[in-house]
């Protein structure tokens, strides 16, 4: 499923115009956003928690040459499913 995609089914759920659902879906989307950015950490319950990770620096190779190099510690962000979205799949 796509964004498109998802705005139409909001849409649908509330019989809303396109524009409400796609306002919808946006206005989620930036406030889990703003939530990781702020807090580190969503947790919507029955849905999931998303969160901050860290990576640490580690040893890699340039997929041309083949040389080892340094793959440089980053943050991203990851989803840990629910207990019941988890049992319904």
């Amino acid at each position: 499923m796509n964004k498109a995609e998802l705005i139409d089914a909001v849409t649908a759920a509330i019989e809303a115009s396109r524009a409400d659902g796609e306002r919808a879906v946006t206005a989620v989307i930036d406030a889990i956003k703003a939530g990781v950015v702020k807090d580190q950490k969503v947790q919507i319950v029955g849905f999931g928690t998303f969160e901050v990770r860290e990576r640490k620096e580690r040893q890699g190779r340039n997929p041309q040459t083949g040389e080892p190099m340094t793959i440089a510690a980053s943050k991203s962000v990851a989803f840990k499913p629910g207990k019941e979205f988890k049992e319904s799949l």
